[in-house]
C-alpha cells in the first residue's frame, strides 16, 4: 500500500476548479466532476496542504493524497522542489537514469538543434528513412531504410534503451534547460508512469505561425493536470514526453498500425492500466509549425482521420462531445427555438442534483451553480462538435430549415471569438476567427473521410452520461 504513496515531503496545489463547502469538508471538482466528503481532520489536513504544508509523513495523510492526486483535485506543487530529490550538484541521477530517443526524418537541421539544447545525456537518434543518412556525433543512431512513421521509430529506438527513464524528443522540438530536471521530479511519485511539459509554437511571422502560437494543438494550455480520457486534459504529444521504459515496455510501445493518434492511444492505454500521467505546464519546449498553409491543412485533416481508430480502441473516449441527456436535451430546445421549455428541463436536473447535496447548509445554492456551470460547458463542447465534427450535417441541416440557422450560426462563431478573447490575440480578430473556423472543419473533414472508409461512425457519436460521483475517504 505505502508504496504506491505520494512522497511524504511533497506539496500539492488546488486544482483550479476546486470547490470547497461545508466548512471544507465537501470537495467538489474534477473531471468527471466528484463530491469528495472529508472528515473534520481530514479537511484540516487538506487545508493544511493547500496553506503550503507537506503532505506529512503518515499513511491516513498519504492516502489521502494519493486520493485527491488520482481525482484531480489537487496537483503536485513543483515550486518548492528546487534541487530535485533524483538529481545531486555534480552529476544529476536523472541524467544517469535517462535516455533521450529522437526519431528523425530529413529535418537535419532541427537535429542538430535539439542535440545542441541536450545536456550530457545518452541520445539514441533513429533515422527513419531519411533521404540524406543522419550523421549525430555522440548519439547511438539507428538506420530505418524504409520509413515507418513516428511510432515505430520510437519503438525501435526504446527497444535499446537501457536505463529506467525514456525521453522522447521530435526533432523540431527545442527543449529548454529544465526540461529533463523540471519533470523528472513528478516521477518521485511511485503511481506516475510518465510526464510531459507544455508543447509551445515558435513564434513567427506569418499568419499560420502566429495562429499557432495561441491555438496550437500541441499546446494544452497553462494549468496542470492529471491526464486521462475524458479529462480536461485528455492525452498529451509524445513530441516530449519522459516514461518509465518498463512501463511502456510492457504496455507494446507505440501502435505502429496507427499513422497519427499513436500518442493519443498510448497515453490512453497507460491510464486505462492504472498509471498516472501528468502535464507540467511549468516545464516549456518549443514545437516548428507547418511551414505553408498547405501542409498546416493536411496536418489537421490527419489529425481528424486517426478519430475512427481510435475510437475502434477506446470507444466513447473520442467522443466530440460529452455532457448529460439533460443538458443535450436543454440545448436543443434552445436551437429549436424552445428556450421556455429548454429552461424548464435544466431547472429539473438542477433540483435532481441539489437532492445531492441535500444535506449541507448552503446545499440549492452549490446544486445551481454547479447545474448552471455544468449546462454552460455542455453548450460550449456541443457547439464546438458542431464546429468541428457536425458541421457536414448542421450547414446543410441551416441552409434548408432556417428555424435552426441562428443556432448553427452561433455554434460556428462563438467558440472561435471566445478563444480569440481568451488568447494573446497575436493575429486580429477576423483572421484568427477565419482560421480557427478552417483548423476545426478540415479536423472534422478527416474525421468523416476516415469513418466512411472504416465504416465505423463511433468517434461521430456524443457521449451522454451522467457523471458526478460522491466519494468518501
Amino acid at each position: 500500500m505505502t508504496d504506491s504513496l505520494p512522497p511524504a515531503g511533497w506539496q500539492v496545489q488546488a486544482d483550479a476548479g476546486l470547490r470547497t463547502a461545508d466548512d471544507g469538508r465537501l470537495l467538489i471538482g474534477g473531471s468527471p466532476l466528484r463530491l469528495m466528503r472529508l472528515s473534520a481532520a481530514g479537511a484540516s489536513t487538506v487545508a493544511g496542504w493547500i496553506a503550503g504544508d507537506p503532505v506529512g509523513k503518515t499513511t491516513a495523510a498519504r492516502t489521502l493524497a494519493r486520493r485527491l492526486l488520482d481525482a484531480g483535485l489537487v496537483h503536485p506543487s513543483t515550486a518548492h522542489w528546487g534541487q530535485r530529490s533524483r538529481c545531486d550538484a555534480v552529476v544529476p541521477a536523472c541524467v544517469r537514469d535517462l535516455t533521450v530517443v529522437i526519431p528523425v526524418k530529413d529535418d537535419h537541421r532541427g537535429l542538430r538543434r535539439l542535440l545542441d539544447a541536450l545536456p550530457d545525456v545518452a541520445v539514441v537518434v533513429v533515422d527513419d528513412g531519411s533521404a540524406d543518412p543522419v550523421v549525430a556525433p555522440g548519439a547511438t543512431v539507428i538506420r530505418r531504410e524504409q520509413t515507418g512513421g513516428p511510432g515505430g521509430a520510437r519503438n525501435d529506438g526504446l527497444a535499446v534503451v537501457e536505463t529506467e527513464l525514456v525521453a522522447f524528443l521530435d526533432a523540431d522540438v527545442e527543449p529548454g534547460p529544465d526540461f529533463i530536471d523540471g519533470l523528472v521530479g513528478h516521477l518521485d511519485d511511485p503511481a506516475v508512469v510518465a510526464v510531459a511539459p507544455r508543447v509551445r509554437s515558435r513564434p513567427g511571422s506569418s499568419p499560420i505561425d502566429r495562429y499557432e502560437a495561441d491555438f496550437s494543438p500541441l499546446d494544452l494550455g497553462a494549468t496542470p493536470a492529471n491526464v486521462g480520457p475524458r479529462r480536461p486534459v485528455s492525452y498529451v504529444p509524445t513530441a516530449a514526453l519522459i516514461a518509465r521504459t518498463a512501463v511502456l515496455r510492457d504496455s507494446g510501445g507505440f501502435d505502429v498500425d496507427l499513422r497519427y493518434g499513436e500518442d493519443v492511444d498510448l497515453v490512453w492505454r497507460l491510464s486505462e492500466a492504472g498509471g498516472t500521467i501528468r502535464y507540467d505546464p511549468d516545464v516549456e519546449v518549443t514545437h516548428d509549425p507547418r511551414p505553408t498553409a498547405t501542409t498546416w491543412l493536411r496536418q489537421r485533416i490527419a489529425y481528424g482521420s486517426s478519430a475512427p481508430a481510435l475510437a475502434t480502441r477506446h470507444g466513447s473516449a473520442v467522443a466530440p462531445a460529452r455532457c448529460s441527456p439533460w443538458s443535450a436535451l436543454a440545448w436543443l430546445l434552445v436551437a429549436l427555438r424552445r428556450p421556455v421549455v429548454g429552461v424548464a428541463v435544466a431547472a429539473g436536473s438542477t433540483a435532481a442534483l441539489a437532492r445531492t447535496f441535500g444535506h449541507l447548509s448552503a446545499g440549492n445554492k452549490e446544486a445551481v451553480r454547479l447545474a448552471g456551470w455544468g449546462h454552460l460547458h455542455a453548450g460550449r463542447g456541443l457547439a464546438q462538435a458542431i464546429g468541428r465534427v457536425w458541421w457536414p450535417i448542421a450547414l446543410p441541416l441551416a441552409m434548408l430549415w432556417p428555424r435552426v440557422r441562428p443556432a448553427v450560426l452561433v455554434a460556428m462563431l462563438a467558440g472561435p471569438v471566445i478563444d480569440w478573447r481568451a488568447s494573446e490575440r497575436r493575429l486580429d480578430l477576423i483572421s484568427s476567427i477565419a482560421l480557427r473556423v478552417v483548423d476545426q472543419m478540415a479536423y472534422g473533414l478527416g474525421d468523416w473521410q476516415s469513418s466512411i472508409e472504416s465504416r465505423s461512425f463511433i468517434a461521430l457519436r456524443p457521449d451522454l452520461v451522467e457523471r458526478t460521483t460522491v466519494h468518501r475517504p
